[in-house]
């Protein structure tokens, strides 16, 4: 009798002994869990973290020479408009620089109609656009820097990586600076205008001449 009434028993003592089994492994979890350490929240993204700088098309302007077998040529382009953007602890950079291509004269009405009608096509491209990446140097909060600026510069419907040099002088909310570099139209896939009498080199040399407002991170 004894033996049957063990026998009985024991579905329900290992049932027992099964849920005490499930509850103790089920607390040692709850208390795994609280013990593990939290992991450190992610910083936001600093906001404001940029100098911003924004070009004045009225008091800025691109200036051209290109050299040929009879004389030198000199031209201007006039700004559209353009804005800067720049950290100055890891350079990278953003905005875009926008000159109105029609705008381009050189002092020979003749000369300009042939540059705007075949050479650059400015009915159809009417915009040239340089698209900063990255600053290399650093930019002063005020007086003058000297750094290289790379990007992409796009014209005549084609982008070109482009690495120019640029003298900046910053000062109060207000800031001013020119930049050189070199444009190989020709390799770039625009129209070579020389001819049998006259030869014209390859390569534009290009100084912006630039100025307007800062804006500083706060």
């Amino acid at each position: 009798m004894r033996r049957e009434k063990e026998a009985r028993m024991m579905p329900a003592f290992k049932a027992r002994a099964a849920t005490s089994v499930f509850l103790s492994l089920l607390v040692l979890a709850v208390f795994l869990t609280a013990a593990a350490p939290v992991p450190p929240a992610q910083a936001p993204p600093t906001v404001g973290s940029e100098i911003v700088l924004t070009l004045d098309p009225a008091q800025s302007r691109v200036h051209w020479i290109v050299d040929s077998t009879l004389h030198t040529v000199h031209g201007t382009f006039a700004f559209k408009s353009g804005t800067v953007n720049f950290d100055p602890e890891t350079g990278n950079a953003g905005g875009e620089l926008v000159v109105y291509a029609p705008s381009g004269e050189s002092g020979s009405g003749s000369r300009d109609k042939r540059m705007h009608r075949e050479i650059l096509e400015t009915a159809k491209y009417p915009e040239v656009i340089f698209r900063p990446k990255h600053v290399e140097g650093k930019v002063g909060q005020s007086g003058p820097s000297d750094v290289k600026l790379s990007g992409v510069f796009s014209i005549h419907g084609a982008d070109h990586d482009v690495v120019a040099q640029v003298h900046a002088e910053l000062g109060g909310d207000h800031w001013k600076g020119t930049s050189k570099f070199s444009v190989p139209y020709v390799q770039w896939g625009i129209k070579d205008p020389s001819n049998f009498l006259l030869k014209v080199k390859p390569v534009v040399d290009v100084e912006l001449e630039m100025s307007g407002d800062v804006r500083f991170p706060k």
